[in-house]
């Protein structure tokens, strides 16, 4: 079941923590979005896309460096800091009075919350079991689409009830109470670091590196990842094409708009479900194929669509889109050790989102070039990404079977005939000395390990 994650009070606290979280990012943006307004009226459009590019940005510089520290300090410390710190900017946020001052509060904003996001998604695999993990990864990332189905109406409610301004108050006090629900978590939240070597600023680049290294040199994962490129160039079809498409080409208005992207998140949040009931009964890698051809089938016709079947179209593409996004978070928890877990995923968030900031202008490149096929110039191009993906991409069944696992040791000796190596500070052979050496471990299905030693000079 999904919701068996729950009974682990550890994750319950943490999952409310960022369900509340969650809600507050809600009225952040559409306090925004009310705010934009205010300052830049009719180019207050303009003003949104230039705060989503600085967030992108954020994303894409600072998850990797964020990941590698999630695997290095404490991460309740960590989520703690950012929850605070962040409750300091949307408190700041009513008092703006022009448009730059929200360009920098936004990155600000986006900063802290790039350390945050893939932190807590490290943190998941860390204190639920192996059996609940994949529970808890679902159930976060329903709860995550359903808010966003929900959480808009109900800000703007709030905003309609307290004003625009006044809605970042209570933004704040949502970080406030989510910091509070994570201090109060029991002891520490650090990786086991007894293996792990002193830290110097090289090995931090080392140590980020080795994040994207991972997502790359992993086959599943490495599919995933690709995966999640094809999902983001037909997904930004959906965010950015379709208030056209309804509004334009359909003369409909706001409401329907809205009934329309709902259907999205409705299938998103659906999916998550599905993903977590069937959890191990189907290939994490066969998901991601599924996924990414609903997506791909579900914008073919919907060029053409009215209202009715719009709706149903986009209610299998949000389907489609996390069954894409949902396996690639479970595939690195199952398969990273968990001491490294937290740099790959600070990677993984870096790149997915480097994949939207290249997906958001193809598709306002074909949503202005090609009114009246927007969505099927578009799937055409997830197709012929996805195929290529699949021939080339696609993990063997001996690649889904065994996992890369590396770690780092001080070893010491001396230089003898059998030992040399150079060194950057002259050793004499008989002198004992220490530095550290990297291993591989290759786990297979079948009992044997293949252990690859690299010293570093």
């Amino acid at each position: 079941m999904l919701f068996n994650s729950l009974r682990n009070p550890v994750f319950a606290r943490l999952y409310t923590a960022q369900t509340t979280s969650l809600l507050g990012d809600a009225l952040t943006w559409v306090g925004i979005a009310l705010l934009a307004f205010e300052l830049a009226g009719d180019k207050s459009a303009v003003m949104l896309s230039v705060a989503f590019t600085l967030r992108v940005t954020a994303f894409v510089l600072l998850s990797p460096l964020a990941g590698a520290l999630a695997d290095r300090f404490d991460r309740k410390k960590i989520m703690v800091t950012t929850h605070l710190a962040r409750m300091v900017i949307v408190g700041l946020l009513p008092f703006v009075t022009a448009v730059w001052q929200v360009y920098i509060l936004i990155f600000a904003l986006n900063v802290f919350n790039a350390f945050f996001t893939p932190t807590y998604k490290a943190t998941i695999p860390q204190v639920t079991g192996e059996n609940d993990y994949s529970h808890a990864i679902a159930l976060s990332s329903a709860t995550y689409q359903l808010l966003a189905v929900l959480g808009p109406g109900l800000a703007g409610a709030v905003a309609a009830f307290i004003g625009a301004r006044q809605i970042f108050f209570l933004d704040a006090f949502s970080f406030i109470v989510a910091a509070v629900l994570i201090f109060t978590l029991p002891g520490q939240l650090r990786v086991n670091s007894d293996s792990q070597p002193i830290r110097t600023p090289g090995r931090t680049w080392q140590e980020i590196k080795e994040g994207t290294t991972r997502l790359f040199a992993d086959s599943p994962i490495r599919y995933a990842l690709a995966m999640d490129l094809v999902a983001s160039i037909l997904g930004a079809q959906i965010l950015v094409n379709t208030v056209g498409y309804v509004q334009g080409t359909l003369k409909l208005g706001k409401i329907e708009y809205g009934w329309v992207m709902a259907a999205f998140g409705i299938g998103a949040t659906l999916s998550a479900v599905v993903v977590g009931a069937l959890d191990r009964r189907i290939k994490r890698t066969t998901f991601i194929l599924i996924g990414a051809t609903l997506i791909t089938v579900a914008l073919l016709p919907a060029s053409k669509a009215g209202l009715p079947l719009l709706m149903l179209l986009w209610a299998i593409a949000g389907i489609g889109q996390n069954m894409v996004e949902l396996p690639t978070q479970t595939l690195i928890a199952e398969r990273v050790p968990k001491t490294v877990q937290g740099r790959v995923y600070g990677a993984h968030f870096a790149w997915s989102h480097l994949w939207w900031a290249i997906s958001y202008p193809l598709a306002g490149c074909l949503g202005s070039h090609f009114t009246e096929n927007e969505f099927f110039y578009g799937s055409l191009i997830g197709f012929c990404m996805l195929l290529v993906v699949q021939f080339t991409l696609s993990p063997k069944a001996d690649e889904n079977e065994h996992i890369h696992e590396s770690f780092w040791h001080i070893h010491e000796h001396v230089h003898d005939l059998h030992h040399q190596h150079d060194h950057r500070v002259r050793t004499s052979m008989e002198e004992p000395h220490a530095h550290l050496h990297h291993h591989t471990r290759i786990r297979h299905a079948h009992p044997y390990t293949v252990d690859l030693h690299h010293p570093v000079r």
